[in-house]
């Protein structure tokens, strides 16, 4: 792109520097070509534009009463998107076992790769994987790439991303699927910007188009108060991370009907920049927050660390993951692993029960797919009960003993 200013067009009036979002216009005083006998105090101010700073957003040229400044588009680029076929799972393992997301994803990328009438594949790294990667033949994949190498045990961001930047390139699968989550935000982020493509975070929906192969891709946006729904027509791959619990698990089939391709990892530099220390176990709660269907959450409402007991004690009751807002973590009353919300987990679990969480749009954006969301709180105006389907209007201290007593009595009646 070009953009430019008209000398003999412009006045100096200013406009275009107000309205620049960018702070990539400036005046200087400058003898207009048409002004040569002037003094230079007479000389008048002419605009002109940062091009580091600019983002050819062009704005200036729409608000310039005088036409004054110009704004070329070079003819762009496309890749020629025809060589791109296929749907992929980034498959995701801990220590040995498949996390919930991957089949989850499995499911949906069925559905859509179905209507384009290409192939499904599942990506898994890791160490010795070869068993698991069996495992995800019975629900239905086409192929499972196997990246198996001693330093993709662990997950670190770089040597991941090398082998799957290398892997895409080399098959061009047309759309690439990822969780919502550390592992996923981390891996897709690097590979979008290395292939020069597009990526949507935090998807709720997916649909494609049978025809062109335009994946449309919804998430909320604005805290939530609206749906964006975003497509990437002219680059492939498209890439989306995709809330947990947001699509469902496929049945396991009785039979493999895909088949395994080992990826040889040999020839790539897998180093990192980091490197695991150690792995520490959560042990302040029993059900993973992705995998649980009743989630009872803790806010600023607790007052301290100490009061998180009643909501770990209901939890256990109605075997419910662990919750808490960004205020308990950050006072250091909760580990960072049940943090809910844009900075933490995305989760939609069958309830959600919020206990002293006011409803800041940041903890919003990680639960408002819940089923159903229960609200414990106060004061009556707090935002979480505009989206709360059940509002107890009380003091939290009163009301989670009270219901934890009467699960437990219903639960061994």
């Amino acid at each position: 792109m070009d953009i430019k200013i008209i000398q003999e067009k412009c006045v100096g009036c200013v406009i275009c520097k107000q309205k620049c979002p960018f702070g990539a216009i400036t005046l200087i005083e400058k003898r207009h070509p048409l002004q040569e006998g002037l003094r230079a105090k007479e000389a008048l101010r002419l605009a002109v534009i940062d091009i580091q700073k600019c983002t050819f957003c062009g704005i200036c040229v729409n608000e310039c009463p005088f036409g004054a400044i110009e704004m070329e588009k070079g003819e762009e680029k496309g890749m020629d998107i025809s060589l791109y076929k296929g749907v992929w799972v980034i498959g995701e393992q801990k220590r040995g076992e498949i996390e919930r997301i991957t089949y989850e994803l499995i499911g949906k990328a069925i559905k859509l790769a179905r209507k384009r009438g290409v192939e499904t594949a599942v990506v898994l790294l890791g160490d010795n994987i070869k068993t698991l990667a069996d495992e995800l033949l019975y629900y239905g994949v086409d192929r499972v790439y196997v990246c198996s190498a001693p330093s993709l045990k662990d997950f670190l961001p770089e040597p991941y991303s090398k082998v799957l930047i290398h892997l895409i390139e080399k098959e061009k699968p047309e759309i690439i699927l990822a969780g919502s989550t550390t592992q996923g935000r981390a891996l897709l982020s690097r590979i979008a910007v290395n292939l020069h493509t597009g990526l949507t975070a935090d998807c709720t929906g997916l649909e494609i188009d049978e025809n062109t192969g335009n994946l449309a891709q919804t998430r909320p946006a604005f805290g939530g108060s609206v749906m964006a729904t975003i497509i990437t027509p002219k680059h492939r791959p498209q890439m989306a991370t995709v809330r947990p619990r947001v699509f469902k698990i496929p049945e396991r089939g009785k039979e493999k009907k895909g088949k395994i391709v080992e990826v040889d990892t040999g020839g790539l530099d897998l180093s990192s920049r980091t490197k695991l220390l150690k792995f520490v176990r959560d042990i302040t709660t029993e059900v993973k927050l992705e995998d649980a269907d009743i989630i009872v959450s803790g806010g600023r409402g607790l007052k301290g660390p100490e009061n998180f007991k009643l909501i770990f004690e209901l939890a256990k009751v109605l075997n419910a993951g662990v919750g808490a807002s960004r205020v308990a973590v950050d006072e250091g009353w909760i580990p960072y692993s049940h943090q809910v919300g844009q900075t933490g987990k995305t989760v939609a679990p069958k309830v959600y029960i919020a206990a002293g969480i006011s409803g800041a749009i940041q903890h919003l954006a990680g639960m408002q797919t819940s089923d159903i969301i229960v609200a414990i709180n106060k004061d009556p105006d707090a935002p979480i009960f505009k989206i709360a389907d059940y509002g107890i209007v009380a003091d939290l201290f009163d009301v989670i003993p009270y219901l934890t007593k009467k699960f437990q009595e219903l639960l061994n009646a």
